[in-house]
């Protein structure tokens, strides 16, 4: 198969820069993409695989591939641009896995649609509430043989380099689906992108735990890579923290498993930052805090406000009626935001999220854009703003 011809003039938008690393990548795509209103929902895109204007018409173009359709088993992220890919999978009754969020309770979910579903229902299991809703775990006993592997991307060249959000979690599950031999060398990996997203990358900027894509799908284009760089061969667990097996129980199994195998599972020394999991938003020993009264506060007594206080809140509006703040908690460590302190007023109040200062909460805020609890889009605000409307 050949690449199809390329996209019209200015949909690649310009070369990134020369002399760049990863990030700058990855800035340079998310700003193009909401400066000439490319994106979509939820927005913005920055700090995400972002969402773009025909993606379902990108994601349609791997019926054009044989190896999605010979394929029974495919695993497909949970990202929105790969949602087409997944609605695909479940009218084609092939066997959709998605991996855990964060891997925090495992590897894989089974998409199980109740039985005679219609199209609206297999729509629905296909977005990320159907995901949680309609799923069932895959342990690492289970025999997956994955068939397709289908990754989003913020950054992809036409060599197969690509590049992620900064959390490496594509490249993490990757190595452990080897480790489990659900994958092996010839199991293609398949990318979809905005054309823009495609640009050259340096080698330089590859790294041996880097997962490499064979094909890339965008609405104008089919390109086959070519790649014959070899995928990773498992997990480098030279490059694993001991923070991060803390925060993922499969690691822990997986390297026990290869340590009875007699696999050197040496853990990495000391800190570091290494692109496997991102370090920034953090929560801090603890986790998020709730709300505490005042040192030396009286109950109930009026209290003047602090203009740099309230201007560093931001209040989360439009909670479900159901809602509990250990749904509001999971959310946000999702997003890998850990507000100083969380103040819980119950669901029919906005949530107040206290940060370090004004920009650490306007950045917050823009993190948070398009959070949603079940059917409802949060709103997300500056406190005060909220009380000056």
């Amino acid at each position: 198969m050949k690449a199809r011809t390329g996209p019209p003039d200015g949909v690649r938008g310009p070369p990134a820069p020369q002399g760049v690393s990863k990030q700058d990548i990855r800035e340079h795509i998310w700003d193009y993409l909401e400066s000439r209103n490319l994106a979509d929902f939820p927005r913005p895109v920055h700090h995400r695989i972002p969402n773009f204007k025909g993606s379902y018409l990108a994601c349609h173009n791997i019926q054009d591939l044989d190896a999605f359709a010979n394929a029974r088993e495919v695993k497909v992220d949970p990202d929105k641009p790969l949602e087409g890919v997944r609605l695909l999978a479940l009218q084609s009754k092939k066997t959709l896995l998605v991996p855990t969020p964060r891997l925090r309770t495992g590897l894989f979910n089974k998409i199980t649609p109740p039985p005679g579903a219609t199209k609206d229902i297999l729509r629905r299991c296909a977005t990320s509430e159907g995901v949680r809703s309609h799923s069932l775990p895959v342990g690492l006993e289970s025999r997956v043989q994955v068939d397709v592997v289908v990754v989003g991307s913020v950054a992809v060249s036409e060599k197969g380099w690509r590049i992620g959000k900064g959390e490496g979690y594509a490249d993490l599950e990757y190595a452990m689906m080897v480790s489990m031999g659900a994958v092996h060398r010839g199991t293609p990996v398949v990318t979809i992108v905005h054309d823009c997203q495609v640009k050259d990358i340096p080698d330089t900027l590859v790294e041996d735990h880097d997962i490499t894509v064979d094909y890339i799908l965008t609405p104008t284009r089919v390109i086959v890579t070519g790649c014959e760089r070899p995928q990773p061969s498992g997990i480098m667990w030279s490059k694993i923290s001991h923070e991060m097996m803390e925060k993922i129980p499969i690691l822990r199994s997986l390297r026990r498993r290869e340590e009875q195998a007699g696999k050197d599972v040496a853990l990495q020394e000391g800190p570091r930052h290494i692109p496997l999991l991102g370090s920034q938003h953090v929560a801090p020993p603890g986790g998020i805090r709730r709300h505490q009264e005042p040192q030396g506060g009286t109950r109930g007594a009026p209290q003047r406000e602090d203009p740099l206080l309230a201007a560093a809140t931001v209040s989360v509006g439009n909670l479900p009626f159901d809602a509990r703040v250990s749904d509001l908690k999971r959310a946000l460590r999702e997003l890998r935001q850990a507000p100083l302190q969380l103040t819980w007023q119950g669901p029919r109040r906005p949530a107040l999220l206290r940060y370090q200062d004004p920009a650490s909460a306007q950045q917050a805020i823009s993190y948070l854009q398009g959070l949603r609890l079940g059917a409802n889009t949060l709103t997300v605000a500056l406190a005060r703003q909220q009380r000056d409307r």
